[in-house]
């Protein structure tokens, strides 16, 4: 087994970065940096400071003017209620004099008793009108304030309530008066002024004699009477409340204002409709603010005059530090190369004197124990990273250091972070010498052997938790009916994740409306539950895959169509939760990866000592030459000529020794699987190239054969080098172990087109070899992970190279040959699959895109 692969450099120190980021920065920055950023602190919190009052200051302003006008809006609500309640109660009791308006028996006299009576307590009524079907008025009550003075009225027929407005054209008493007759409801008018500026509007009732419109009991208001006596005494002290037309223009006001008082702040407005008129008039609320603005605030400028000074103190502290960092810069630079130095160790060290007092820790020592230099520096033993249950056992293991019998393999030592995690390490002690050649102590370093464990723990408590997920999903089922759109059925998954109502059916199904469907006669239905009692076939179920982003879920939808037990029709929707799936799916494509690296790795450890054998060749023709070079230029008997000639024999097996180098390393180098034009040729030659090695040194044969024009492929090269490489090395141990004669040693390799009927157009790959074969009972096994037939063998190479093919759409297949019933071989074969229009392209332009590689076998032997 490979040794566990120690932490990269800086690993320890990243992963305190990431839990705690701002120290971890702050660290990594150099003493003179620190500084510099320290003396920008003042600076940030004065301006910081400075905007917090600035936006205190305009907030507060803010809030004074929302306070401002939410009491604005209060007070012309409440005023619209006043006037509204006695608009409402005026209304109410005017209808039974309406009522009796309407009756045959009504006269003017009663009339004018009824409208004295009602008009005696209501200062804002003008005049009351008893007004005929044809605008004829029948009697007339004017309130005691407005005198009758007929010649007025007549010069002023705007202000003659109702006969001139009722006759005039498009008048607003008339198209009260029309509205009323038509909806046989009360009207009110619009406003009308006359012409000394006063503003009216008229109620105008209907009277109604067995459903026949007989007249309209029409009554006038004086606006200026209404704002004057309902609008509250404290809404008037606070603000300013006025009557506007629908065009805006002011017709009574609590306040009057100079023509050319114009203030310079802006007022703050809010208007109300005037109900229930609901005319065009409407009330209108209207203040200022009290607070000056922001410029004009005496404190906000002290504080911007002191903010100024406190940052041309700050300026002045800066370049005082400035002229202090050029001054330790030199000091600095020295401390921080040895710390970089000490720190760049992905080992812990640990320095102690002779008593056994630790007097030095380097940062992988702290990352590893979790404990600072402070913590540790100074402390005795038993030592802080000591777990409870192995103190005696460490004590030991220290007495062993100081008296320098610690094992030069080095001690496996339970360790505790300060977290309390326990991990295993391994611990190598040296003596410490002085410059003078003293010791004054022991230094200790420290390897945390427990990466690969964790990492392992990690993966299976990973893999628990996905299969405890998917053994605990339940399925959403959801009905929803196509015509009304009607959710008819839910469990208990559905109402957790989507709730009661249809939205979560929406989601399920991507927004898209149901297609139209035809429910066949076979859908039977249960009448229990509404659900369908037969299978849910393929041809009856359309999945798809949905992501619900408010539960950032995605499900495995499934829908069918049913006939409900109504008759109605209804779509049913089975959703899975496959959250899960997907993230295992991209755990495992991680996995796939690294083990495709692991696996290469293996592969050239295993041939470790062929490669050895084969680089060892060129170098030592490379020594030889340049030895012969030397000594012949020595003795001056060499030519120009025999030099050169010497010189490019020499390059020609460094070349070869480069080659051979570079061949490893771009098999064994760590990528992305990247998907690629390649050549069936080119993998074959690179595959049986890095093969050779290994075949000559087990003296088995191989002969290859690729066949012309095939097809240019898709595929990632080095993983289909990798997985030809595994069979060739396979078969070529099958031989070795073995013991075949001479005869039996060869492998054939071949490379054809195929059309296969499940696959389609494919190249094959075969490996031949004529080795013992593969026992019946092996064969069912072959691609399972970790199962081998070797001794040492990892028995992951074969499941790698199927789970490489099948990435790429191919299959792999194993099989014996036999000569009667004996086993004469093996034959492991794979395909992939190619564009059959590429494939005619390639034939049709004549380009040879593969060859026989050797028609003769090539034996190779150590």
């Amino acid at each position: 087994m490979a040794p566990t692969p120690a932490p990269p450099p800086g690993a320890a120190s990243d992963i305190t970065r990431r839990r705690r980021p701002f120290s971890g920065w702050w660290r990594g920055l150099s003493p003179s940096r620190q500084d510099r950023l320290a003396t920008l602190d003042p600076l940030a919190s004065v301006l910081l400071f400075l905007a917090a009052i600035i936006s205190a200051f305009w907030y507060l302003r803010n809030e004074e003017i929302v306070r401002e006008t939410e009491s604005i809006k209060r007070d012309a609500e409440l005023t619209q209620q006043q006037i509204g309640l006695r608009l409402i109660q005026t209304q109410e009791q005017l209808t039974p004099i309406a009522r009796d308006l309407a009756t045959p028996g009504a006269s003017p006299e009663r009339f004018l008793e009824q409208a004295q009576a009602f008009s005696k307590d209501r200062a804002e009524i003008i005049q009351i009108s008893w007004v005929g079907a044809d605008r004829v008025p029948k009697a007339i009550h004017r309130a005691t304030l407005y005198a009758p003075d007929p010649a007025v009225r007549e010069e002023r027929p705007g202000s003659q309530a109702p006969l001139a407005p009722l006759t005039a054209r498009n008048g607003a008493a008339a198209l009260a008066f029309d509205g009323a007759r038509t909806t046989r409801l009360p009207t009110y008018s619009g406003a009308f002024v006359d012409d000394i500026g006063n503003a009216y509007f008229q109620l105008q009732m209907p009277l109604i004699d067995h459903g026949r419109f007989t007249g309209a009991l029409v009554v006038e208001y004086s606006v200026d009477t209404l704002l004057r006596n309902f609008v509250p005494a404290d809404v008037a002290r606070r603000h300013m409340i006025s009557v506007v037309d629908q065009y805006g223009s002011v017709l009574v006001s609590t306040v009057t204002r100079l023509p050319d008082a114009v203030g310079g702040r802006e007022p703050l407005i809010s208007d109300a409709p005037l109900t229930p008129a609901l005319n065009g008039l409407m009330l209108r609320g209207q203040g200022y603010p009290t607070s000056k603005g922001l410029v004009g605030n005496t404190l906000f400028w002290m504080v911007v005059a002191l903010s100024g000074l406190t940052v041309w103190m700050l300026f002045g502290t800066w370049r005082h530090v400035r002229h202090r960092a050029r001054i330790q810069s030199a000091l600095v630079q020295e401390t921080n190369f040895r710390r970089a130095m000490e720190n760049s160790m992905p080992t812990g060290m640990r320095a102690m004197d002779l008593d056994g007092r630790m007097t030095y820790v380097n940062a992988a020592f702290c990352q590893m124990t979790g404990f600072t230099e402070q913590e540790l520096i100074g402390r005795l033993p038993p030592f802080p990273y000591w777990p409870p249950d192995r103190v005696e056992e460490n004590g030991r293991f220290l007495q062993l250091e100081l008296q320098g019998r610690s094992p030069s393999g080095g001690i496996e030592v339970k360790v505790m972070r300060k977290d309390g995690f326990v991990f295993d390490a391994r611990m190598y002690v040296s003596p410490l010498i002085d410059p003078k050649g003293q010791q004054t102590g022991w230094m200790t370093s420290m390897t945390n052997i427990t990466e690969a464990k964790r990492i392992r723990d990690q993966l299976s408590a990973s893999h628990e938790r996905f299969t405890t997920v998917l053994e605990g999903l339940d399925a959403s089922v959801s009905v929803l009916s196509v015509q009304q759109g009607e959710l008819l059925f839910t469990n208990r998954s559905y109402r957790l994740w989507f709730g009661g109502d249809a939205r979560g059916h929406a989601l399920l199904t991507g927004g898209a409306a149901p297609a139209e469907f035809i429910p066949g006669a076979e859908d039977d239905v249960d009448q229990l539950s509404g659900l369908p009692t037969h299978e849910l076939t393929e041809v009856g179920t359309s999945p798809r895959e949905v992501f619900v982003e408010s539960l950032q879920k995605w499900f495995d939808v499934r829908s069918r169509y049913l006939q409900w037990t109504d008759g109605r029709l209804a779509q049913m929707l089975i959703a899975t939760d496959i959250s899960a799936r997907r993230r295992a799916e991209e755990q495992a494509a991680m996995q796939a990866e690294k083990a495709q690296v692991t696996s290469r790795l293996v592969t050239m450890g295993e041939m470790a000592s062929s490669v050895a054998h084969e680089l060892n060749q060129p170098l030592t023709a490379i020594t030889n030459y340049c030895n012969g070079m030397v000594s012949r230029v020595k003795a001056g008997s060499i030519s120009q000529d025999d030099l050169v000639a010497a010189l490019q024999k020499t390059a020609r097996q460094a070349e070869r020794a480069g080659q051979i180098i570079h061949r490893i390393r771009s098999f064994v180098k760590r990528s992305e699987p990247q998907r690629q034009p390649a050549q069936a040729q080119q993998i074959v030659e690179d595959a049986v190239d890095l093969a050779g090695i290994e075949l000559r040194r087990r003296q088995v044969a191989i002969h290859t054969y690729v066949a012309q024009r095939l097809p240019t492929l898709s595929c990632d090269p080095i993983l289909i080098e990798q997985v030809l490489l595994n069979l060739l090395k396979n078969a070529a141990e099958a031989i070795d172990s073995a013991g075949l004669p001479s005869a039996r040693r060869h492998i054939e390799l071949s490379v054809v087109p195929r059309f296969a009927q499940e696959e389609g157009d494919v190249i094959e790959f075969s490996v031949t070899d004529m080795g013992p074969g593969i026992k019946e009972e092996v064969l069912g096994r072959l691609y399972e992970a970790f199962f081998s037939t070797k001794a040492e063998g990892l028995g992951i190479g074969l499941s790698l190279c199927r789970s490489i093919i099948e990435s790429h759409r191919g299959r792999m297949r194993a099989q014996n040959l036999y000569n009667g019933h004996h086993i004469v071989g093996c034959r492991f074969a794979f395909t992939l699959p190619v564009d059959i229009a590429a494939r005619h392209e390639a034939a049709g332009s004549g380009e040879d895109t593969g060859s026989t590689v050797s028609p003769n076998p090539t034996v190779t032997s150590t």
